[in-house]
């Protein structure tokens, strides 16, 4: 593998740094027009399961701020939490306590992890870090309280120190996108808007992205003829995987993180009257939007508690794990019959996030939506399990611009975000910020409402037959 140094010349960064060839694990240069924008950023996400970090490398590129932004997902991959910290953080979740010392040690911890996951997918793809030009790393969200009560403060603690990933990696950092958002009067989540409508805005079409991480989250996008982009709502479902999760975890000793291809869900009969007392009891499923949630609802604790209804009522291990896919699944059928009134114009669903690889749950979705196209996002060309650290990649690009992002028009504010992340500067702050200064001559940019997916992504696995499906 070659390595071509970058130049300045004339006053023009003649290149950004480099990017990956398809066919060969080289690195060039790569060449700058005039002062458009071209970057390589990795995009980092570890979910509210701590199931794996998420690592997505893509190219964006940017003729001029009016012009459609242009993005190229390089490689991605998933790299595993090292049990050293994923044990002491689940068990700190589990039990919330825990002291000052242990917080602010994990918080390095995390930064530390987060830095050696950079080294491990660079060594894994033969990317040289220097060709990166910044991360954007979601972090580990300890705790999310995005609905306060009386007397309590919305806030919201995501954890990687994003100082240490740069000291480490050498690469200018952004994290903290959560509390960026609430500092403008926002709930901190979801976050993954800005992406979704880009990715799924169609001329006449109305589409949900549905995402089934940790959490469930969605986002609707109307066709552009009413409004498309500019008139996106989302909001967190409530549980995604984190209680089927937790189950798996219970049943096996820790030895399976997660029900694989809904093969101990498919074994199980549903307890329908479980499924019925959850959904209608539960404050957060029946809280109208705009509204989000996390561990603090949803939590180990929580799911611990309908693995014993269910053990109580004597069902098995597999009639358990069904019943608790149900309440995930149901619960999203719940929220768009209940919350969004024009639910009957939706024409398609793209699904994404772990859940999306669940044939149990896409199977009942497919049931109750039979007037619905329920497709895997990959067919945008993004992979369905990518979707959200690309998410974090483009929210650090917005922030070293200071660009506003797109915000749904459902959110407590609709104030602007140009500082929409914590910036931790790299060995090429300077040459990143020139870039960055020079594109649109130093003038406030304007909002991007137009992506292009450059060549789509198919170096990853595929999705489940399931979606071959008509629905």
């Amino acid at each position: 593998m070659t390595i071509t140094q970058t130049s300045v010349m004339n006053g023009h960064h003649t290149s950004n740094g480099y990017h990956l060839d398809d066919n060969v694990k080289a690195v060039k240069p790569v060449q700058s027009k005039d002062n458009g924008l071209d970057l390589t950023v990795l995009g980092m996400n570890s979910g509210t399961c701590l199931d794996g970090i998420d690592c997505a490398l893509v190219r964006y590129r940017q003729e001029a701020p009016d012009a459609p932004l242009h993005m190229e997902l390089l490689y991605y991959d998933e790299i595993p939490v090292p049990e050293w910290i994923k044990s002491p953080i689940l068990k700190m979740l589990r039990e919330t306590k825990t002291t000052p010392s242990q917080m602010s040690q994990i918080n390095v911890q995390l930064g530390m992890m987060f830095a050696e996951a950079v080294d491990t997918f660079c060594d894994k793809h033969g990317v040289a870090k220097s060709s990166i030009d910044l991360i954007g790393s979601h972090g580990q969200t300890i705790w999310l309280l995005s609905m306060p009560r009386k007397d309590e403060t919305r806030s919201a603690l995501c954890m990687g120190e994003g100082t240490v990933m740069a000291s480490l990696t050498g690469i200018t950092s952004v994290t903290d996108f959560r509390m960026a958002e609430q500092a403008v009067g926002r709930q901190g989540a979801p976050l993954v808007a800005l992406i979704d409508g880009l990715l799924l805005h169609h001329p006449t079409k109305w589409r949900i992205c549905q995402n089934i991480g940790g959490i469930a989250n969605l986002c609707i996008i109307p066709p552009d003829s009413e409004g498309g982009v500019d008139a996106m709502i989302d909001w967190d479902c409530g549980p995604g995987n984190m209680f089927i999760d937790n189950a798996m975890r219970y049943f096996t000793n820790g030895k399976q993180e997660y029900d694989r291809d809904g093969e101990w869900g498919a074994q199980g009969t549903v307890d329908q009257s479980i499924v019925d007392c959850f959904l209608n009891s539960n404050w957060y499923v029946n809280h109208a939007p705009p509204k989000t949630t996390g561990r603090e609802t949803f939590g180990d604790n929580e799911g611990q508690q309908l693995v014993t209804q269910c053990l109580n009522k004597g069902l098995s291990k597999y009639d358990t794990i069904a019943t608790i896919t149900r309440i995930t699944a149901e619960n999203i059928i719940w929220q768009y019959k209940t919350f969004f009134r024009d639910w009957k114009k939706i024409d398609e669903v793209f699904m994404c996030g772990g859940g999306a690889r669940n044939p149990n749950i896409i199977r009942y979705l497919q049931q109750q939506l039979p007037n619905v196209h329920i497709r895997a996002l990959d067919e945008t060309g993004v992979p369905s399990d990518a979707k959200e650290a690309i998410s974090f990649a483009q929210q650090a690009v917005e922030a070293v611009l200071g660009r506003a992002a797109l915000v749904p028009i459902n959110s407590d504010s609709l104030t602007p975000n140009t500082i929409s992340g914590k910036i931790a500067p790299g060995l090429k702050w300077r040459s990143l910020m020139k870039m960055c200064c020079d594109f649109g001559a130093g003038q406030p940019l304007p909002t991007v409402k137009n992506m292009v997916v450059d060549k789509p992504y198919t170096k990853w696995m595929s999705m489940p037959g399931v979606y071959t499906a008509k629905s």
